[in-house]
This record gives structure tokens, sequence and C-alpha cells, in this order.
């Protein structure tokens, strides 16, 4: 069995929270030229736009890799939500109902792959993401 290693940038956003929100993300890795996607959620508050990139992300991945080598495959989620990352790391709780359905449905897709780690960066280390995030925005 060959693993693979891939890294997913992502990033949510919204103006106004809530507000009209997006995410975007920017998967590279493997033998894959670099997908880039953004989406437009309509309205909804950063932190729904910054689970919603990550969930999406992963299902494009193994949508693309397919469920065997997804099966395979080593992801390094790479996101600039504090939040986030210390709540899927197990850091902090999560108490909003709605950030909870998102959690589940988070740890639901992280079950299709081999391993699925999770990084918090600076925001200025997650420029490609957020311009995802931004196009999606204006193209609305």
């Amino acid at each position: 069995m060959t693993l693979s290693l891939y890294t997913i940038h992502t990033d949510g956003g919204s103006r106004g929270n809530p507000g009209h929100a997006a995410s975007g993300y920017v998967i590279e890795g493997g033998s894959l030229q670099p997908i880039h996607h953004g989406l437009y959620l309509g309205v909804a508050t950063n932190n729904v736009a910054e689970y919603t990139a990550v969930i999406i992300a992963l299902h494009r991945l193994k949508a693309v890799l397919g469920a065997h080598k997804a099966s395979e495959a080593h992801v390094r989620v790479m996101s600039d939500s504090e939040l986030l990352v210390r709540q899927v790391n197990g850091e902090y709780k999560v108490k909003d109902a709605t950030l909870k359905m998102l959690y589940m449905d988070l740890h639901n897709a992280r079950q299709d792959f081999a391993d699925v780690t999770f990084t918090h960066i600076r925001r200025e280390q997650n420029a490609k993401a957020d311009r995802m995030v931004n196009e999606a925005l204006d193209a609305q």
C-alpha cells in the first residue's frame, strides 16, 4: 500500500457575521494538479463557512481520488481558523448547535482517509484559499 500526502488549505468568510458567506479551498499533493475552488453559501456565519470549506474539500478530494485511493491518503488540513482547528483537535468543546452538526459531518468525512490532521496557520499563509472565498463572494 502506497500512502500519498495531500495538503488542503481552507478558508471561510462572511461579509457581516452572519452575512453573505463563502468557502474556499486549495488541494495539492500526490500526482494531482492543484484544485482551487470557491463556493458561495448564502447568508451564514464565518465559523459555518470555515467548517463548510473543510467538509467540501474532503468530499472533493475523495471524489477525485476514488474511495480506494482516499482510504490510503494522508491529508493535512491547514486553516487560519483557530476555533475550527482547536475544536477538531479536541482542545475546545463545540457548543453551538449548528457547528455541532457540521463537526459531525466533518468527523464523518475524515473517516474516508487514512489520516487527517489539522494545523492552524496565520492568515498570510492562507492567501490562495482566501482568494477563492473572495472570488466566490465577489461573483454574487
